[in-house]
């Protein structure tokens, strides 16, 4: 490892938020980027492939808490997830909503959420488009779209920071002066993607990324050997977003106003509701053997749309990342009751330290 390289982990490692967070009363934890607000930075802003899309997902996803805190010492373009999947007609209305989705990241364009904090939404192909041909188009069309937003952004030596494994189809293009690889997850697992050629994405980061971040144990023990540099930091957690939600105890005056009339007590899992980190069948007979309990489900759904119809399990759909700590805070009992998928078993879900800091009970699958 090179000086530049060591330099890079202790800064990012050191000033990363604690797993469990700190109470009130101690000091704020450092800002997590971690960087010296001199001019001897070696890069003049981050570009960062997201892993999820800012107009969609939940904000507090790792790569957003760590492009945020950057952001308050150097430029960051934050690029919406490039996605890993192409989204399948066979899917139907589920395909339907993606597309509108996208098309509605697609009509933002570029716009600037905080000072030094520009999202941004590229026109690019599904899966980055198949066959040779489609892929080197899509390669160029989008690395001179990153680079024509960085730009007006004021970053033209950035650090990239991949979250997305498709951005490194692109490294390249950008003359990174060096390259941070989230390896979030085991990507290759997720559902519906190639595991091949994200696999391929995944081996060539590692070997060329300066650091390789990890925040599941497993992973990290599993593969910091095939990294030029790895470490591991933990999620951390807008505490005093969550903590100050869950001070009181969930009651009329203070629950939003589609949990209102929902009686006690409230079970809630509040996140994606999908098959291939959801346990549907599990999830409906607990239910099912709980009438006395209300079941409050927030978050997008996948699932087809008859998978529960039982009268005790609501389901109030997506809500802002602003209002996810109240209807967490309006429940008695938080729960996750995850599938035991590969991709499970190496995640390390926010969710867990969302659902402590509002200081409600926890049930979860292991």
């Amino acid at each position: 490892m090179d000086q530049g390289q060591q330099t890079m982990q202790d800064q990012l490692a050191a000033s990363a938020e604690p797993a469990v967070p700190a109470p009130p009363t101690e000091p704020a934890p450092e800002s997590a980027a971690g960087l010296s607000q001199s001019s001897s930075a070696p890069f003049d802003g981050v570009i960062c492939f997201g892993g999820v899309d800012w107009w969609y997902h939940n904000r507090g996803h790792y790569d957003i808490q760590m492009m945020r805190e950057f952001s308050d010492r150097t430029p960051v373009l934050y690029v919406n997830s490039i996605g890993m999947r192409t989204p399948k007609a066979s899917e139907g209305r589920l395909f339907l909503r993606r597309i509108a989705r996208k098309l509605k990241s697609l009509r933002q364009g570029r716009v600037r959420v905080r000072e030094n904090f520009t999202v941004y939404s590229p026109a690019t192909l599904p899966g980055g488009g198949r066959g040779k041909l489609a892929s080197a188009l899509a390669r160029r069309a989008l690395s001179a779209q990153v680079r024509r937003a960085a730009r007006k952004c004021g970053i033209t030596r950035p650090l990239v920071w991949v979250a997305c494994p498709p951005g490194a189809a692109v490294l390249d293009d950008l003359s990174p002066v060096q390259i941070v690889y989230q390896r979030t997850d085991r990507f290759e697992n997720f559902h519906g993607v190639d595991p091949q050629r994200i696999k391929g994405f995944d081996t060539a980061l590692k070997a060329k990324a300066d650091l390789v971040l990890f925040c599941s144990r497993e992973l990290f023990d599993a593969e910091q050997d095939q990294c030029r540099d790895a470490a591991f930091i933990d999620h951390g957690v807008d505490y005093d977003r969550f903590e100050q939600a869950g001070l009181n105890p969930p009651a009329r005056e203070t629950d939003p106003a589609d949990v209102v009339a929902i009686p006690h007590p409230r079970i809630g899992f509040i996140g994606g509701i999908d098959a291939h980190t959801f346990d549907p069948p599990l999830f409906v007979e607990v239910a099912r053997l709980m009438p006395e309990a209300q079941f409050v489900l927030v978050g997008g759904c996948s699932l087809p749309e008859d998978w529960c119809t039982l009268a005790n399990v609501h389901h109030l759909g997506r809500k802002p990342y602003d209002e996810v700590a109240d209807y967490m805070a309006a429940c008695d009992v938080l729960i996750m009751p995850w599938n035991q998928s590969d991709w499970i078993r190496a995640c390390n879900p926010v969710k867990m330290k969302e659902y402590l800091a509002v200081g409600r009970p926890v049930v979860s699958t292991w």
